[in-house]
């Protein structure tokens, strides 16, 4: 029978992990993952086009891109680990409104990266980022996307209607009707989605001089309507 002596008792599987822990590989990694998260922080910053830039946004983009990079580092030697942290992130739910898609962009670019440092393809990580940044930066201030309006008119005849589409044909690009509903007092309430020659807000105010016109709003919004 073999014996078993003081020392095996004591024998910790804690410490054979900790001689395999390379601390100037982590540091490289995790420094790597910081400058890079640092460089998607900018590209976003200098992109943004939307209504209200959220900074605490951008913040969680570099330090996603960090903690991605420990996670990968710590299961990568690790096959029992990597199971576990797979089933307790499997929990994980981001629930927070993505409202611009290229929001998931960011966010997916930031995982990546972590990824790719964490598992030491740093030089690959770099390249990618570079050519990625490039391509924002110059597609984001090359390519403007005119937003619709919608005009929404209250009136009381058939006939007032006609005379606003023969206003909204010759003040824009281009309208549809979107909605029409009937309301209290034979009164009607029309929604059209238009495209405006150059910001033209005179359209409201021509509309607004239609006899039988009660009011007149022109908002302005993405694209995305439900009825």
């Amino acid at each position: 029978m073999e014996s078993i002596n003081f020392n095996d008792i004591f024998k910790s599987s804690f410490l054979e992990k900790a001689a395999s822990f390379s601390l100037t590989d982590s540091l490289l990694g995790l420094l790597s993952a910081f400058l890079l998260g640092f460089f998607v922080y900018a590209v976003y910053k200098k992109t943004f086009n939307g209504v209200i830039y959220s900074h605490s946004f951008n913040i969680s983009l570099m330090v996603m891109t960090i903690a991605t990079a420990l996670v990968i580092m710590g299961i990568s030697s690790n096959v029992l680990l990597s199971l576990g942290m797979v089933g307790a992130l499997s929990i994980v739910r981001f629930r927070t409104p993505i409202k611009d898609p290229m929001d998931l962009v960011y966010l997916f670019w930031s995982i990546i990266v972590g990824i790719l440092c964490g598992a030491g393809f740093i030089l690959l990580a770099v390249i990618g980022s570079i050519v990625i940044g490039i391509v924002l930066i110059v597609f984001a201030n090359k390519i403007t996307v005119q937003n619709p309006y919608l005009v929404v008119v209250k009136f009381n005849s058939e006939a007032t209607g006609q005379e606003i589409e023969r206003i909204l044909k010759e003040k824009t690009k281009k309208f549809n009707l979107k909605s029409e509903s009937m309301m209290l007092g034979n009164e009607t309430e029309a929604t059209y989605e238009v495209r405006v020659k150059e910001n033209d807000s005179q359209i409201v105010k021509s509309i607004a001089k239609v006899k039988g016109v009660t009011s007149a709003v022109m908002l302005s919004y993405d694209g995305n309507f439900t009825a």
